[in-house]
């Protein structure tokens, strides 16, 4: 009797053989992907080996192998010298390199010059969350709809997936954005640590209740998006631009009675005034985007 079933798990190439990518490789492997893996430095990609990977000696082979080709990679810039010289025409290049909106767009139109569909990524993961579906880690994908389609499935094994649109700068976008957030909520967190560190005051017994209020304060991000929508900064605002000035001076009386910089507040707390200067007082704080867009003063 002869067997006619179809092997469903799709055979990949990964460039790029960091905690990253080995992370991915080795979910994909796990998974039973035949993978091919390529990295500049060679020790690095032997171990994955023994797990079951090919290794192929340089790029262009590793490219070869397989239609689809994933890469991550130091930068944009490793990504263009890993593939110069491989050939791209009928592969499926998905790019899962950290890199800005711009980049991945010239990346994709780099691509699709050489023949290649393309699909940009932004990994909202850390490698320790790789193929723990519990984890909560995604990727952000934009670019080739059609890829994606029918990918799915495969890029879906390491982490979920989210689709953000064929313009293939969106996932950097969303990455970078998200990223940013991230960046000014650890100012804050390191802001308010500073400023208790000098007292009787046990870390771990304020950690749980500046992780409860900054939950609690999270949801204000839908109120920023409905004032963007509706042009209207003022709808059911609470605290309002003049209130909030009004107390900052007590958020910087406090830092300097704890003998603690307040140079994490105040470029934010600047904006502030400068908006309320502009008579923008009943507003909550969806304006200072005014002042952030500099197309608006180009």
């Amino acid at each position: 009797m002869t067997d006619n079933t179809v092997d469903p798990r799709t055979p990949l190439t990964l460039l790029g053989t960091g905690d990253m990518g080995t992370a991915l490789a080795r979910t994909w492997l796990a998974a039973g992907h035949p993978v091919t893996v390529w990295n500049r430095t060679a020790s690095r990609a032997e171990p994955l080996a023994a797990e079951g990977a090919t290794v192929a000696r340089t790029a262009a082979e590793a490219v070869a192998a397989n239609r689809l080709v994933v890469a991550c990679l130091l930068d944009d810039a490793s990504v263009g010298e890993a593939l110069d010289g491989a050939e791209l025409a009928g592969r499926d290049l998905v790019n899962l390199t950290t890199n800005t909106p711009g980049e991945g767009r010239s990346r994709a139109a780099w691509a699709e010059a050489r023949g290649a569909r393309f699909l940009d990524g932004g990994i909202m993961a850390v490698p320790p969350m790789i193929g723990v579906p519990e984890s909560g880690g995604y990727v952000f994908y934009s670019g080739s709809p059609e890829l994606f389609a029918e990918h799915r499935d495969t890029l879906a094994v390491p982490a979920g997936t989210r689709y953000v649109g064929a313009d293939p700068g969106f996932a950097a976008l969303h990455d970078v954005a998200l990223l940013s957030a991230m960046n000014g909520m650890f100012a804050g967190v390191t802001h308010a640590f500073a400023l208790i560190r000098p007292e009787d005051i046990a870390p771990k017994d304020f950690a749980p209740l500046l992780v409860d209020w900054l939950t609690a304060m999270a949801p204000a991000a839908h109120q920023t998006a409905d004032h963007l929508e509706s042009g209207d900064y003022t709808r059911n605002v609470v605290s309002n631009l003049a209130m909030q000035v009004a107390g900052n001076t007590t958020l910087l009386r406090t830092a300097e009675e704890q003998r603690v910089s307040p140079e994490l507040l105040t470029p934010y707390m600047a904006l502030m005034e400068r908006r309320l200067a502009q008579e923008h007082g009943e507003e909550g704080g969806t304006g200072i985007i005014e002042l952030l867009d500099l197309r608006a003063s180009s």
